[in-house]
């Protein structure tokens, strides 16, 4: 009986939302005669005004407005001062407020994602209050002591944030969260390691649940672009490494084979060497064997060798394609997460590289026609 007057509770909470399609905000702000309240739409290009009103005498307003497509948020504004919420759906928002410090001071019933974005507002309101404090009349011990006491509270904050943000990655509040600033600076951002798993999380279930939203968009593009620099980087780093090693012209691999024996690509130095990233996995892995077969038959007594390195998801596919075959193959227990395919900039498989036998890596290898001239030449 019980779940079914809940079940009906909720069916008709549903019905009236889709009949009425509004939302409502009302509230009492003390100390606000001869003033207007402005409720505001603050949306990601611009912020609209969707209406006005002066309250009553004991400072009581009312305003309903049509349900946004998607979660979005809202603002009322005395002034240049603002109180910032999000709407859902067709919910009733209940504020109480004091004039005088009408952005802070303020409660909110009737949306949880509500009562969190003031829980981060406050809590950034007061640090920011105190990075305000930071002027010149300040000893060189005052001003590090006050130093110190904002990185602690702004740690804090972020902890709170983050505990926002798992609890419910595709609320407001997690979206709130991630663009908070001190000073026109973000305190999370996606290009920063640490941050990037909270603001990814938040990127990813907006485009889950609404892809088409400007926001989903917007936060998932700008969390893509932060990936792909960090990629960047990495791999850049790596060739750097490459390039600057004094001693080789490239990062050494010490890898086991399928009998266990450990076997490093410096070994054969002397030799021109394939480097080869691939896996008896791929769909096309019976051709490309074979074109490698006829480079090793042709070139091997000439001083040509092959360095495989697997990056088969299964070790015993792996085990058994490498019984059969002429050259060396390595594999990562990792398999295909290898920190290798970082250092040789491995994007995509099948991947070759060209060594000649001083040791340097000459070139990243396209296809089979130009490697077999390229083979001849250094050999």
């Amino acid at each position: 009986m019980r779940k079914n007057i809940l079940l009906l509770s909720v069916l008709l909470f549903l019905f009236s939302c889709n009949q009425s399609n509004k939302f409502k905000v009302e509230g009492i702000v003390n100390g606000s005669e001869n003033q207007y309240i402005v409720l505001e739409q603050n949306g990601l290009l611009k912020t609209t005004v969707i209406d006005s009103v002066k309250p009553d005498s004991d400072g009581s307003f009312s305003f309903k407005a049509t349900q946004p497509e998607y979660p979005d948020f809202y603002r009322l504004r005395i002034g240049n001062k603002v109180i910032d919420f999000a709407v859902d759906s067709c919910e009733k928002i209940s504020i109480k407020a004091d004039y005088a410090n009408f952005s802070t001071g303020y409660s909110i019933e009737g949306s949880q994602t509500s009562s969190d974005i003031l829980k981060l507002r406050t809590s950034l309101s007061a640090i920011q209050a105190k990075v305000n404090s930071l002027t010149n009349e300040l000893s060189a011990d005052a001003r590090n002591a006050r130093l110190t006491d904002i990185e602690t509270d702004i740690e804090t904050h972020k902890a709170m944030a983050r505990q926002l943000i798992l609890k419910n990655p595709r609320s407001s509040a997690a979206y709130f969260a991630i663009y908070q600033k001190i000073n026109n600076s973000y305190l999370f951002s996606p290009y920063v390691k640490a941050d990037k798993p909270y603001c990814a999380a938040v990127a990813t279930a907006y485009n889950a649940f609404m892809p088409d939203y400007i926001r989903s968009k917007n936060l998932y593009a700008l969390v893509m672009d932060a990936i792909k620099t960090e990629r960047k980087a990495q791999n850049d780093a790596a060739w750097r490494e490459i390039v600057e090693n004094s001693s080789t012209g490239y990062i050494d691999i010490a890898l086991n084979d399928r009998t266990g024996a450990e076997r490093k690509l410096s070994e054969l130095e002397g030799k021109v060497i394939l480097i080869d990233f691939s896996a008896s996995e791929m769909e096309n892995n019976v051709a490309y064997t074979f074109e490698l077969r006829e480079l090793h038959n042709k070139y091997k007594s000439r001083g040509f060798e092959i360095y495989q390195v697997s990056l088969d998801r299964s070790k015993l596919i792996w085990e058994e394609a490498a019984a059969n075959l002429p050259w060396i193959s390595v594999r990562d227990e990792n398999g295909p997460n290898t920190s290798y395919i970082t250092s040789y900039n491995v994007q995509s498989i099948p991947t070759m590289f060209l060594m000649d036998k001083k040791g340097v890596i000459v070139t990243r290898v396209n296809d089979f026609k130009t490697l077999d001239t390229a083979i001849a030449k250094l050999l």
